[in-house]
This record gives structure tokens, sequence and C-alpha cells, in this order.
């Protein structure tokens, strides 16, 4: 999970000491520190700006500070007292135009003419046209700090893209049209670079994967599964794929990847999806099928969840119940096991989507609130789908019942209830596939996220 990093500068002109008709000083130094602490205990790393800025010089020292430091992601101008917004302007418009993200906060309360301040600033800023979150909330107020938080940590999203490769094995998986990525358009978009491989040194690197590197990573699967899987050659395949990844992906440098799988890798190595389990277990933003716009959703919730991601096809959605079935193709964390039972490993299980076979994890996933997402594009223009989804677990009795209901129950299974319009959320859905995050806090950032990209929210 992301902890952003912000730069806090409290502004007004009546500073330093100075004291109101009443003999109270203009500036609630009490309430600026509780102000901080209330940031701080939402997750957020503060640098703090010790001096009160009114001045212009005041206002280009302190912002150009925190343009320069590559820690940090935005910037929380906290409204101490009224202010000449002419004095800071300038130096707000500089720092935001390094891609770092502002935020003006003004906490209610009449004494000190503080929402003065803050209004001036809202209106300063609107009318040059620079992008930003104004709060006029309390630091008391939970969903007044949350506004900030999720701005934040959106900002950091941001900020995290640019100068990122996504790395990709092999070309278009199973025909897909709407997973394709046009290389020009994620960089100037996100910064971001897309770098192509075929998937022969893949197939090199793992046929050089070592029985003691496949013993070293025996205490892990069986931390995670309880046992290892039978040592056969697909099985041992399997385990070598992952290995072999996870070495190319920190020999490239990529931050995220997306895989073929097949046609091609799948028929002629063995199927991914055991590598891709262990790597989402890694907490790796990753995709089978070459498909960028997932791999994009799961890297986004990565970041901001404290549980791995789970993608899979949005196999069945009950539009009375609002109820949707997930299952992915024997690719899912380990660790989102529910209680029905731990996970376990299985086959993949379908010729004609991979002849090799190969390893391949079943499970229910645990019950947690969260979203679905995706992240796509309709007529070349980025969007993301999101929903609140809300896991849980079918009665021990009927679970098998409800895994045969696919045909193929060994499958990794989420149940969940999307707090949406069933209607409305099929049409804007994007792709077969949908990606589930965990975590209340994700839906906001998510918005967030959009807002200050440029991507359309589709929020149904």
């Amino acid at each position: 999970m992301i902890t952003p990093t912000v730069g806090f500068i409290v502004y007004g002109v009546h500073k330093d000491g100075l004291k109101d008709p009443m003999g109270q000083p203009f500036i609630d130094a009490k309430l600026v520190t509780a102000s901080k602490s209330a940031l701080r205990k939402a997750g957020m790393n503060l640098v703090e700006h010790k001096l009160v800025i009114a001045t212009k010089e005041e206002s280009r020292v302190a912002l150009k500070r925190m343009k320069d430091d590559d820690r940090i992601d935005a910037v929380v101008l906290f409204s101490g007292t009224w202010v000449w917004s002419a004095h800071l302007i300038a130096a707000i418009r500089d720092f935001a135009m390094s891609g770092k993200s502002v935020i003006l906060w003004t906490h209610p309360g009449s004494q000190g003419w503080r929402p003065v301040g803050g209004l001036v600033m809202h209106g300063a800023l609107k009318e040059v046209g620079i992008p930003h979150r104004f709060v006029y909330g309390e630091a008391s107020d939970p969903a007044e700090v949350a506004k900030i938080a999720s701005y934040c940590q959106a900002a950091h999203l941001r900020n995290s893209l640019n100068l990122s490769t996504i790395g990709t094995f092999g070309g278009r998986g199973m025909g897909q049209t709407c997973g394709v990525a046009d290389p020009s358009q994620w960089m100037k978009v996100f910064g971001i670079d897309i770098d192509s491989r075929d998937t022969t040194e893949l197939i090199r690197t793992a046929d050089k994967i070592t029985e003691r590197e496949i013993k070293a990573l025996e205490p892990r699967i069986r931390k995670l599964f309880g046992k290892m899987p039978p040592r056969d050659v697909v099985n041992d395949k399997s385990i070598k794929l992952y290995l072999a990844i996870r070495k190319l992906v920190r020999k490239n440098n990529w931050d995220f990847y997306t895989i073929q799988s097949f046609p091609g890798l799948g028929d002629d190595y063995c199927a991914s999806c055991f590598t891709q389990s262990m790597m989402l277990e890694d907490r790796v933003g990753t995709s089978t099928l070459g498909d960028f716009n997932t791999a994009m959703s799961v890297l986004l919730l990565n970041k901001l969840s404290k549980e791995p991601v789970y993608y899979g096809d949005m196999q069945h959605l009950d539009k009375k119940k609002r109820e949707v079935k997930i299952i992915g193709d024997g690719a899912v964390p380990p660790s989102l096991a529910s209680k029905l039972g731990p996970a376990g490993f299985a086959e993949h299980g379908i010729p004609t989507e991979g002849e090799a076979g190969g390893l391949s994890v079943e499970l229910v996933c645990k019950v947690g609130e969260g979203v679905l997402a995706r992240f796509g594009r309709t007529d070349g223009q980025f969007e993301m789908v999101i929903t609140r989804a809300s896991v849980f677990e079918p009665p021990k009795a009927t679970l098998p019942k409800r895994r045969l209901e696919c045909n193929i129950p060994f499958w990794p299974h989420g149940f969940v209830t999307v707090h949406a319009d069933p209607d409305a959320l099929v049409e804007g859905w994007n792709n077969e596939y949908a990606v589930l995050g965990y975590g209340e806090h994700l839906y906001a950032a998510l918005v967030d996220f959009c807002q200050q990209t440029g991507v359309k929210a589709i929020l149904p």
C-alpha cells in the first residue's frame, strides 16, 4: 500500500504571532498541529515548511523546495488566515507545472478568518486554471481528511507512472481487441514506455532454472499452499516459468508486465497460471493475454491496497442480486483464500487454450470490502469503470453446487456483490476481465486518479 509524501505549507498575512483585536493570535498553532497529525494518521508522510508564507519571495522559496524534492507527490496549502492571492499564485503555478498536485485546505471557524484566506486562493486558482482540490472541513472529521488522503494517493499513483516501463512477453492473446495499447498514447498521457519481447529468452531462462533454485522456493510454496505440488515435468515447468519471469522482470527493470500466454507459450512450454498467481502474490502488476489495460488496473489497485489483487473473467452477473462471479483461469494470489479452505493446486484444464498444460491455483476469495475496476478505452479515449464491491463466501453446504455452475469448478472463484446499477455496469464495462481490489479507500483514490489524469471515470 502506498504512502504519499506531501508538503505542508501554512499561509497567511497575519502571522509571526500577530494578534487580532481581541488579543488572540490570528493563526491557531494548536489547530495547525492537529491538522498535521490528522494527515499523518490518514497515511501520509509530511514534509513541513516551518515558515508561514505571505510574500512573493516566501512563496517562491517554499514551493520551489517542494517542487525540487522528488519524494513529494503533492502540497497541502493550509489557510492560516487571509492572504493576498497575488503573492502566492505565481509560485503555485510554477509548482503545479511540475506535475505535482495542489490541495487547498481550509479549516472552518470564524476566528482567524481562515475561510477568507481559503476562498480567495480557491478563486485565484480557478481563475488561472490551476487544477487543485479545495477542502473545507475539520481535522477531526475523517470524511473531510479522507478527501485530502485520496487526492494525495491519486497524485502518488500518477507520479509513479511517469518514467515507468511495462514489459510484454509475446503479442496479443486470444485475439483480444480490448486489451491492446498504443505506445505513443501511453507515453503522452502517463509517461509509460512499452518494452516488448518474444518468449524465446523466457523459455531459455526457464530451462536453465536449477534444482537448487526450485528447492529454495519450496518453503514459500509450502507456506502459501500447505504442501508442494507433485514433482512432474509439467509442474516443474510451471515453477521454472515463475522463477524465469521473476528474473527477467528484474533484469529488464520493468515496473509491471503482461504476457500473451496462449497461443504460443501455453502450447510450447506450459500455461502461465501458476506464474501469474505467484507474481500477483509478489505484488507485481501483471495480466495475461497481452492485456495492457488489465495490467494497468492491477498495478493501480496493487499500489493502493494492503492485499494482493485478483483479476478474472466477469463470468456471470445476476442482475436481481447484483451478484458477480469472478472466475479466473487458474491465476489468483493464494493468500486471498477464504475460510472455506486454503489455496490448492489444480490443472489449467483447457486443451484448446494451452495444450502443454500447467499448474494452476484453486480457491474461493475471502470476505472483504473493495472495488471492481478496469482501465480501458472507448474509441481511443481512456476510461476506468469503478464500482464498490463486497466479497462474500457462499454457505459451505452450497459451495460445490455454486462452483459447478460454470462447469470448471477447479478454477478460482470470487463471489461479489456490486454496489452499482447492473444495467449501467454491463453497459459501461469494457472487457471480460474484472479486477478485484480489497480496501474501501480504493474507490475514492481511483476516481481522483481519473480526475488528475484526464481518464474518464465511469461510476455505474
